[in-house]
């Protein structure tokens, strides 16, 4: 995707786990950087700002800019759907900035899923399924607006998501310990992990998760491994995981005209090439209602199209 050179665009990524943002300049990348989660289901809307707004200002140090030289900064972060919580982000961030001597000229928020969209089609038409910590389908029929499935959060949903895979596997394992569930090397494998889990102790498993030893989707690579090495329980989840991942562009396409929709997948879980990711790319294969593509570009990119956009429009 070929940007105009006089832009200065900063394109920020904030998703349930990690947060990365880019700065381009003179139509090239000139600066990257990271965070942790900015989700603000996970972190609140005042950490996920600070945290936002701190990937900016490292941006703007290492090209040497001032605020004054950022045309457009566009922001995609993970649970924000409504107007409203885009608003008080926007504002948030504005409050914050000015406190760092750093003025917005033109600012967008809005969700992660919608600039990952932007980016997979180039302003085409399909869907895209993303797969990380959670889980969601958003699609741009021609004649709708943006359409959505999932994206719930793990308190209340995103079925085969990192986080529901994670939880799933340390629930087959309290299942095995109590003797109501098979027997997993799950069990023995997550000991190993958290020195502060003593199978022997199995109430130190709910000890070790209520102190923040780890998370739901920090299991998941465990199961993943388990599933690869042949262990029946981890594979029954990741199967699962594949039928609920989907079930998420399927209930989206009635909202199409087109006989197969295309269908791009994007997040961390299907782009490492992993057990899960071959099973959900064969099952879409086998589907009539959907075509499998190669997303065109990444999230990031998308924030950059979606501020040139912006530029383009209040010039």
């Amino acid at each position: 995707m070929e940007f105009n050179k006089d832009f200065t665009i900063i394109g920020i990524d904030g998703g349930g786990t990690h947060t990365r943002g880019i700065l381009l300049r003179e139509g090239k990348i000139v600066a990257e950087s990271k965070a942790g989660s900015t989700r603000i289901g996970a972190v609140g809307v005042g950490e996920s700002c600070e945290r936002t707004l701190n990937v900016i200002l490292d941006l703007c140090e290492q090209a040497s800019l001032e605020s004054s030289e950022i045309d457009a900064v566009v922001v995609g972060l993970a649970g924000v759907w409504l107007e409203e919580e885009k608003q008080r982000s926007a504002r948030l961030l504005k409050t914050l900035g000015r406190g760092h001597d750093f003025h917005f000229t033109d600012l967008i928020v809005t969700s992660d899923a919608e600039i990952a969209l932007r980016g997979a089609f180039d302003g085409g038409n399909g869907i895209i399924t993303i797969i990380g910590t959670g889980s969601i389908a958003l699609g741009n029929p021609k004649s709708k607006e943006l359409v959505r499935c999932g994206g719930w959060g793990i308190e209340l949903d995103d079925e085969g998501s990192g986080a529901w895979i994670g939880r799933e596997g340390l629930t087959a394992v309290v299942r095995a310990i109590d003797g109501r569930g098979k027997k997993t090397e799950l069990t023995s494998i997550i000991a190993d992990a958290y020195p502060s889990i003593n199978i022997d102790q199995p109430r130190t498993i709910v000890k070790a998760y209520s102190e923040g030893a780890f998370q739901y989707h920090s299991l998941s690579p465990f199961v993943m491994g388990c599933a690869v090495n042949g262990d029946e329980v981890c594979l029954d989840i990741i199967n699962r995981s594949a039928e609920h991942l989907l079930e998420l562009p399927l209930a989206l396409v009635p909202s199409f005209k087109e006989k197969k929709v295309k269908v791009a997948l994007m997040g961390g879980i299907v782009e490492n090439d992993t057990l899960l990711a071959e099973k959900l790319k064969d099952k879409i294969n086998k589907n009539k209602s959907l075509e499998l593509v190669e997303a065109r570009s990444t999230a990031l990119i998308g924030a950059l199209a979606m501020g040139s956009e912006l530029i383009a429009e209040m010039n």
